[in-house]
């Protein structure tokens, strides 16, 4: 009974601290990464008492998504510190991809060190079942899962509340696709992760005790395996188009070009290229076709009109440069940009020319 308070009591501090993590103003997604870091740690702790004492592999299986996931989200922290850092001559553009490095690093331990290990420890509690084998008391495995999923479902509604917020009325998956901050939707796959293991361990430890059959504990261990590999999938398809490099979409670079096409300076706009060096680092390049009766000091200030247009529109524009081309090259370049503007009419032959004339290989 006493160890059970003493559990109690470290959930209880654990879940107060998440609390008080959503009060202060540290920003979006550092307060979600913090609220999970607090939680997976005092929850891991009991999970692996509440194993050794069970016998449950589920529970242990558990015990390790809890420490992965910790660790997972002092990475998370860590890359969004480092992203922070100004640029220097060694990196001029930043230091934003370090986010989306230690994102993929996170992935790849959710994978090997949650998913997989959680499955190999569901094989080996399969084999090990003998015609001896007896089922431990459940009833701390049980106490720790309830408090757990309070705890976990305290740290999945920071998160949740972080996410909604930051995607407005975006679908979920729309807005994990298109995100370009991976700490915004990194915690909360983990903690619906989390949350659906604590359903799986629990369901795994009722039915094995129900039935008298301890086949189904290790069943639970090796679901729960499968579900991590399967969040650490979603996260490492998502992490490497980051790291590759991606740009704005198609609706925003229209919205680019019809700024720019509107300045009373300029004649047409051509090919604009984007990339995302870090969540909040948008580089963003133009060839631009100035009308000819425009002179050098007329064009300069028609190049700063449109650099702080687009700077207030997109405030992650942190880098705008804007380039004076030749209005048949121009032209070209816009008449392959209205032409992917219809590409849903297109074969995909058109589309891929399309794409050549406008980044310029057709030229």
């Amino acid at each position: 009974m006493q160890q059970q308070e003493k559990m109690a009591g470290i959930v209880s501090g654990a879940a107060q601290d998440i609390v008080q993590a959503e009060e202060e103003p540290k920003g979006e997604s550092v307060v979600a990464v913090v609220a999970a870091i607090l939680a997976n740690i005092a929850v891991g702790i009991v999970k692996f008492i509440a194993s050794a004492i069970s016998g449950s592999s589920a529970m242990f299986s558990e015990g390790i998504h809890s420490i992965v996931d910790s660790g997972n989200g002092m990475l998370v922290l860590l890359g969004i510190h480092q992203a922070k850092k100004p640029a220097d001559s060694e990196h001029p553009f930043g230091r934003g991809k370090e986010l989306y490095f230690w994102t993929m690093l996170v992935a790849i331990l959710i994978f090997a060190l949650g998913g997989g290990v959680s499955i190999w420890e569901g094989v080996q509690a399969i084999k090990a079942v003998g015609p001896e084998t007896k089922l431990g008391d459940p009833t701390m495995a049980y106490i720790v899962l309830v408090l757990a999923m309070i705890i976990e479902g305290t740290s999945l509604f920071v998160a949740l509340k972080q996410f909604n917020a930051a995607r407005g009325a975006t679908p979920p998956m729309q807005f994990i696709k298109e995100a370009k901050d991976p700490s915004l939707y990194t915690v909360v796959l983990e903690d619906t992760a989390a949350e659906t293991g604590l359903v799986i361990a629990f369901l795994g430890l009722f039915f094995g005790h129900l039935f008298n059959n301890p086949y189904l504990d290790g069943i639970a261990a090796i679901l729960i395996g499968l579900l991590l590999a399967t969040v650490a999938t979603i996260l490492l398809r998502e992490t490497k188009g980051l790291l590759i490099g991606e740009g704005m979409n198609h609706d925003e670079l229209e919205e680019i070009q019809q700024m720019v096409e509107a300045d009373e300076a300029v004649a047409r706009c051509g090919r604009i290229l984007t990339l995302y060096m870090g969540p909040s680092e948008l580089v963003v390049t133009i060839d631009a076709g100035f009308k000819p009766t425009k002179s050098a000091g007329e064009i300069l200030s028609a190049v700063d009109r449109i650099e702080d247009r687009i700077r207030t529109r997109f405030p992650q524009a942190t880098r705008v440069f804007i380039e004076a081309e030749s209005l048949r090259q121009v032209q070209i370049q816009h008449d392959a940009f209205e032409v992917l503007d219809d590409e849903e009419d297109l074969t995909e032959e058109e589309i891929e020319a399309a794409e050549e004339q406008f980044l310029g290989d057709g030229a």
